[in-house]
């Protein structure tokens, strides 16, 4: 399974990006996403970037990299991740996240 980092554009060139993310710096290559330009956010698996995202959807990207983080450390999160987790929704919105209507006939995750 590979795990998707968000990291942020510093410099361009053809097809490949200087890029900062999660205390790191690598060189990217930025051939299924085209154009980048300084201050772009990437989602980057294994050097490679496969979509340009948001500064608000980095962050949320971050913030469960954290979580996940602390949980593999045997440590409990402190902080609000800013945003509600899936396990935190009830059957409906699952279903709105996921788009699958058959979420709709099983019981709530959550009350």
């Amino acid at each position: 399974m590979c795990i998707g980092i968000p990291m942020q554009v510093r410099s361009s060139s053809a097809g490949h990006a200087e890029c900062e993310g999660r205390g790191e710096h690598r060189r990217v290559n930025t051939a299924l996403v085209g154009e980048c330009a300084p201050g772009d956010w990437l989602l980057v698996f294994l050097d490679s970037a496969r979509e340009h995202i948001t500064p608000g959807r980095a962050a949320e990207v971050d913030a469960a990299l954290d979580l996940v983080l602390c949980a593999v450390n045997g440590q409990a999160a402190d902080a609000d991740p800013g945003f509600v987790l899936p396990s935190s929704l009830n059957a409906a919105q699952v279903a709105a996240l996921t788009g699958d209507p058959s979420f709709l006939h099983t019981e709530s995750l959550t009350s």
